[in-house]
């Protein structure tokens, strides 16, 4: 099995105006649905909580500071999650049952690098 990393963007937490309270909820009950079912059955490892909206980003040598990140909202890294799948079109389909659609945001699914181990 080869891992893959779940890139979330956009999607309820990011809509403005934010849904109603009864309507966001509603739909954060369907991501922890998701994300346990994916856990339970192996495909997923627990991961951290979604992401806030703000920050700080360091760039370049000079590692300049800037508040950030600023970028439409639906372009802003909302949350990760890593899953394992036979491919990465097996890592597609089951990036297809998330949530985040239900409010325009998207899934990008990247397969990571499967780094040597050293013995310490």
């Amino acid at each position: 099995m080869s891992k893959f990393m779940f890139l979330f963007r956009g999607g309820g937490i990011t809509v403005q105006p934010p849904p109603p309270p009864a309507e966001l909820g509603a739909h954060l009950a369907k991501w922890r649905q998701w994300v346990g079912g994916l856990i339970e059955s192996g495909k997923a490892e627990a991961g951290p909580p979604p992401l806030e909206n703000g920050g700080k980003t360091l760039r370049g040598s000079a590692k300049s500071l800037t508040d950030g990140p600023f970028a439409e909202a639906k372009d802003l890294v909302s949350g990760l999650l890593v899953v394992s799948a036979d491919s990465l079109d097996g890592a597609v389909e089951i990036a297809r049952g998330c949530p985040i659609f239900e409010y325009g945001g998207s899934v990008e699914v990247r397969p990571l690098m499967a780094m040597p181990q050293h013995a310490t």
